[in-house]
């Protein structure tokens, strides 16, 4: 049977039946859902060293050392560090020469009997690719989208032996690792919205790019990541914060995007329900946009804007919501904070467009029913028109004459900011225009970005620069 026909039990018979892997699975939460497989597949015993369930926090703390989540990141790792020394520790000298240990651990909440909770779990796997080496490491956090716990647990179940078979016949394949998380289940019942590779097996995985993958292979709708290239995850990035959002291709990041971001904040946080309250400015960039240039991602110019935009210190977005209802839906279920949008004139001119709405019953209006039932703002960056110098703005938008009213209301609704603290050198500043710039060898591109940005387009020689350093 070839690996790509393996189903839930051979894959856990396979591991089962390899003398190469030999380790503990500790699961927290949900019950004992992945070692269950092991146990039911037979010839448990060439593969399970130990199986443990630390289910009471008193137990937990314990062994793993006292934490204020249970359910997180910092615990699992813990989970994690503690389970693998042990393993190493009490069976080396035994069976170290012959033997790749590792450590398996997850911790769950599912659904609760009241049905309120949100389900989610974080899952990993430290283990060694072979014996006496140094350990690897893959991280994912999931959300269990089925509506009874049972179906929840049976999902949990099929995505950790996923996740093990993954890291122990595929992790020099880490994309098709990827593509592998959800054999037999479907991202309806499952979301993966972080993975993190570390360690010698990954040494030249890029976790960006990772990122990148769950969303282009529809396991997350989003994935974040920080300055330092860090994935986030987004409910953790997001909970208690004010969120204000930029979309942007970003090729290359300009005065004019910074200037956008800065003018909106400097209005959103002088609203009296944002005012004291940390606020997180946020670049997005949808897939549509990476895909601009055809059906294929450039790997490279996607990274380039992502190191452009990490010197800019700042958090990335990356999402597979085209629709603006849909960002702010994705946004304000992760934060109970005031969300504003940021534009430019055009990107609102674009968005009274009926054709974008055609997929839902209730048209433009449902859509901004959605957008704005949670008293959404959206800031308006003005658009100079070349020739005449005059400003588009809030005050003299072109709508169509049939949603001229609809306009109005929201307008007056105060759903829509004008962004009257621009600069006005920057408004003459267009992306498209620095590229043109860079490819001519034009160095007067440099003056239309932050001086951090021009540096590392020049040093990497991004777009096509060809100036030296």
């Amino acid at each position: 049977m070839q690996d790509q026909e393996l189903d839930t039990h051979h894959k856990a018979l396979k591991i089962n039946l390899d003398p190469r892997w030999y380790g503990t699975l500790a699961e927290i939460g949900a019950g004992q859902e992945v070692v269950r497989w092991f146990f039911r597949v037979g010839a448990a015993a060439g593969t399970v060293a130990k199986s443990i369930s630390a289910y009471d926090m008193v137990v937990s703390d314990a062994i793993y050392g006292r934490g204020d989540r249970y359910v997180s990141r910092s615990r699992l790792q813990a989970m994690l560090e503690w389970e693998f020394q042990l393993n190493v520790e009490r069976l080396s000298d035994k069976r170290g020469d012959n033997t790749a240990f590792f450590a398996f651990a997850d911790t769950v909440v599912a659904r609760s009997f009241k049905g309120e909770n949100e389900c989610h779990g974080w899952m990993g796997i430290k283990f060694q690719s072979r014996p006496r080496d140094e350990p690897s490491q893959i991280l994912i956090h999931v959300r269990m989208l089925d509506t009874e716990a049972s179906l929840q647990q049976e999902a949990l179940g099929v995505v950790g032996v996923n996740l093990l078979y993954g890291a122990f016949f595929l992790h020099h394949e880490p994309e098709l690792l990827v593509e592998s998380l959800l054999d037999k289940l479907t991202t309806g019942r499952i979301e993966i919205d972080v993975i993190e590779f570390k360690g010698i097996e990954f040494r030249s995985v890029d976790n960006r790019l990772i990122s990148l993958k769950l969303v282009q292979l529809g396991l997350s709708g989003a994935a974040m990541f920080g300055a330092k290239g860090e994935v986030l995850q987004p409910s953790e990035a997001l909970y208690k914060k004010a969120i204000i959002v930029e979309r942007g291709s970003f090729r290359p990041p300009t005065h004019v995007n910074f200037d956008m971001l800065q003018c909106a904040l400097e209005k959103f946080s002088a609203d009296p329900s944002v005012a004291g309250r940390e606020v997180l400015p946020i670049f997005e960039l949808t897939m549509r946009n990476l895909l601009a240039g055809g059906d294929q991602i450039d790997r490279r110019d996607f990274l380039a804007r992502a190191d452009l935009l990490a010197t800019c210190g700042m958090t990335v977005l990356i999402s597979d919501y085209f629709e603006y209802y849909r960002l702010a839906a994705y946004i304000s279920w992760r934060t109970k904070e005031r969300v504003g949008i940021v534009l430019g004139a055009p990107s609102l001119i674009e968005l009274f467009e009926e054709k974008y709405y055609t997929q839902l019953p209730g048209g433009i209006l449902e859509s901004f029913g959605r957008l704005f039932k949670n008293d959404l703002k959206i800031f308006v960056y003005p658009l100079k028109d070349a020739v005449s110098g005059e400003l588009t703005t809030i005050q003299n938008l072109p709508v169509a004459p049939e949603l001229r009213k609809l306009f109005g209301y929201l307008a007056d609704r105060g759903s829509f900011v004008d962004l009257d603290n621009f600069k006005p050198a920057y408004l003459n500043i267009f992306s498209r225009d620095v590229l043109k710039k860079i490819a001519a060898g034009d160095e007067s591109w440099k003056d239309m970005v932050p001086p951090s940005v021009a540096e590392l387009i020049v040093k990497r020689r991004f777009f096509g620069c060809r100036q030296l350093p």
